[in-house]
């Protein structure tokens, strides 16, 4: 059943047409993803779906008694309310309902009632009234329902009196989406719901979602979870909607292969056209020099048919992205940082404890954990700006760090772009503005002041500073938060072809499988190195890799100067001299694999040697494999 109707949509932001004929239906309990660049309607249209703002034409229906959930910003009343009071907001009728029954028991436990038979039955009748409400509408499963949702995205029922302006922006952010989805609307609107939550939150509420019984239309950078959980897309480009009955995934394949369909209808359409006018020019020539009027009205009777053909519309088949690409001035050596024994704390609380790890040139590491898990303190010592209380930090030899904080604070907002751009990058003003413009700062874009800045552009910003100053090794803090996702293939893109080094702290598990070789899993103050991307990661939690040492690590290819062969496969972009660093680790894993094989017993070990047999097994079919592209490279 069609819960939303949306035909023929337009709106206008000032004398800017943002939507422009968006036409698209709704479904009972289907997930949408509505996806789109920023700043193409997408926040705008969940307005429009929820009553908050208006078309300016066309027209949206929805279903009698649909109950809708969306909160586009804070409202200013949930600043005078308690984190308790905002969770159950949702629910006012029926908390009113229990402050009612909470009253009645009280006058009906006062000496008066006990005293006056006719008050104590009137009472009575009125608090089963008013018990019945509340139990219909479901009253006794409210705190439930609250507990529930708090807990998954880890919000402290034991804070429910705090209240709700002493929260940070991140903590009001989840309080409130709390508060959406614990009434359980029949048509729920999500802007940006992972936004500050970590990855246990996200894949809490991705489970929460696949579940629930509604509608969901979810605005989203964040591919992975729309793959999990949307199996319908609609996109926003150029004002207009276009549908998609897939996965983000299957949206990208379907795309593509829409815009090379429309793309030669469009090119047979021009030339159809083309033969057109130069039919017309050649009947109106033939008019003039034979005087015959048949050739005009023949004429004019094909400029007719031309001006009524429907025009295919020129495909954009590449938008215009940030380049990210960065070039190191000079690599560092093959250890870039060394880990040993750190531990740090604040106060009472373990932050680090022994923590161990090895990074090598050319790798590309996740490292991921828990909100408060320490990850951005562990940035902060490899950086030195912490000392370890405990330990040390080593860095390799040349390694020069490039930085991007998660937030960084603007400490003179009324700076233009590039006024700050130009300093900060040491350029002259036409230099710096043919870089701006090359991370989409175009014209009086680059007029614009810091503090007008959205999420995005100031990371972009900062970016295109990182990627001046050509550093080896990079520390990304949540380097895709903010970004669209047109910019966030954009800095993958850059990042795959980088020669040097990449940590990176990362909740966006798409950004993950793309692009490390290497997890690395903070919790609990110790440090756990796992083989692989994210979905790798979760298989093989049960069974870590030590830190210190990953010998099956795929390290990434030389900077584009060398003139090295490359192998061809899986390792194909690894030289001969990376070759023999990863034939010399897989041989000392061997080695320690077979200690390990030599030291069980097998009785009552067999899950455990079954594990490392099949370990050895690989490393050994991999040992063969490289010393075979060796020998085809030294050949």
């Amino acid at each position: 059943m069609i819960i939303a109707n949306v035909q023929q949509l337009r709106k206008y932001h000032s004398a800017n047409l943002i939507l422009d004929g968006a036409t698209f239906q709704i479904q009972e309990q289907e997930k949408v993803a509505l996806i789109g660049r920023n700043g193409s309607g997408k926040s705008t249209l969940l307005r429009i779906l929820s009553g908050y703002d208006q078309p300016d034409g066309g027209s949206v229906s929805i279903k009698k008694d649909l109950r809708i959930g969306y909160l586009p910003q804070i409202p200013a009343e949930f600043e005078r309310m308690t984190l308790y009071e905002v969770l159950a907001h949702g629910f006012n009728d029926l908390s009113q309902l229990k402050q009612k029954m909470s009253e009645l028991e009280l006058r009906m436990a006062s000496p008066e009632a006990a005293e006056r038979p006719e008050l104590m039955g009137s009472l009575l009748a009125e608090y089963t009234d008013v018990q019945e409400r509340f139990e219909q509408g479901g009253g006794y499963e409210m705190d439930t329902s609250i507990d529930q949702v708090a807990s998954g995205l880890q919000i402290a029922r034991e804070d429910d009196s705090r209240p709700f302006r002493s929260l940070s922006g991140g903590e009001k952010s989840r309080v409130v989406l709390a508060s959406q989805l614990v009434t359980r609307p029949g048509l729920l609107l999500l802007d940006e719901p992972t936004n500050h939550l970590d990855m246990a939150g996200i894949e809490w509420l991705e489970q929460f979602v696949q579940r629930y019984d509604g509608a969901c239309v979810i605005v989203s950078h964040d591919r992975y979870f729309l793959d999990a959980v949307c199996g319908k897309t609609i996109e926003l480009e150029d004002g207009e909607a276009h549908l998609y009955h897939a996965s983000y995934s299957g949206y990208v394949k379907e795309k593509e292969e829409r815009l090379l369909r429309q793309f030669e209808l469009y090119q047979e359409q021009q030339k159809n056209i083309k033969k057109m006018k130069e039919t017309i020019r050649q009947l109106e020539e033939w008019g003039r020099v034979g005087g015959n009027e048949k050739f005009f009205k023949r004429a004019a009777s094909i400029r007719k048919a031309l001006d009524r053909m429907e025009k295919v519309k020129r495909p954009a088949l590449e938008r215009k992205s940030a380049d990210f690409a960065i070039n190191p001035l000079d690599r560092s050596g093959n250890r870039v940082i060394e880990i040993e024994g750190i531990a740090k704390r604040f106060e009472d609380r373990v932050i680090l404890k022994d923590a161990e790890g090895v990074l090598f040139y050319g790798e590309n590491v996740a490292l991921v954990g828990d909100n408060g898990s320490g990850k951005t303190t562990l940035f902060k010592l490899l950086l030195g700006e912490l000392a370890p209380d405990s330990g040390q930090i080593k860095h390799g030899s040349r390694v020069d760090i490039g930085y991007l904080a998660q937030q960084e604070p603007i400490q003179d907002p009324k700076r233009t772009v590039l006024d700050y751009f130009r300093k900060e990058g040491g350029l002259e003003e036409g230099e710096a503005r043919g870089v701006l413009a090359q991370y989409l700062f175009y014209g009086a874009d680059v007029f614009k002041s810091l503090q007008s800045l959205s999420g995005g552009e100031w990371t972009r910003l900062r970016l295109a500073l990182l990627v001046r100053r050509k550093p080896n090794l990079l520390l990304l803090d949540e380097p895709t938060n903010h970004l669209d996702i047109d910019s966030r293939e954009a800095l993958e893109e850059a990042l795959e072809d980088y020669p040097g080094t990449v940590l990176a702290i990362s909740h966006d598990r798409y950004f993950i499988n793309r692009l490390a070789k290497r997890v690395w899993e903070l919790k609990e103050g110790a440090l756990t190195a796992y083989l692989g991307n994210y979905d790798e990661y979760l298989a093989g939690r049960q069974k870590p890799q030590s830190t210190k040492s990953d010998p099956t690590r795929m390290i990434k290819k030389e900077p584009a100067k060398s003139e090295r062969k490359p192998v061809r496969g899986e390792t194909g972009d690894l030289t001969a001299e990376k070759l023999e660093h990863e034939i010399r680790f897989i041989e000392e894993e061997l080695k320690r694999l077979d200690a390990e094989l030599n030291g069980l017993s097998g009785i009552g070990n067999e899950a455990d040697l079954e594990a490392l047999w099949q370990r050895r097994v690989k490393l050994q079919a991999r040992l063969e494999e490289h010393m075979e592209r060796w020998l085809e490279l030294e050949d």
